[in-house]
């Protein structure tokens, strides 16, 4: 398993946790709680580098520390 740094935060405004993948670009997922977000983040990753695989775009290196906020 990959260890790329995740930020999860509450959106007011929908009403639903967002989680982020700085490293990966336009890797997003939502929830509607904190784990749900934290799933749903897990599965866009491995779906993040399938694609860039199958396209041979480049696939960034983890620093390796998970962030949950």
């Amino acid at each position: 398993m990959y260890k790329y740094e995740i930020i999860i935060h509450w959106d007011e405004e929908d009403g639903i946790f967002v989680a982020d993948v700085p490293e990966l670009n336009g890797c997003m997922a939502h929830g509607s709680d904190y784990d749900s977000a934290l799933q749903n983040i897990k599965e866009a990753i491995q779906l993040w580098i399938d694609t860039a695989k199958e396209f041979g775009d480049p696939i960034p290196e983890p620093r390796g520390r998970l962030m949950y906020a």
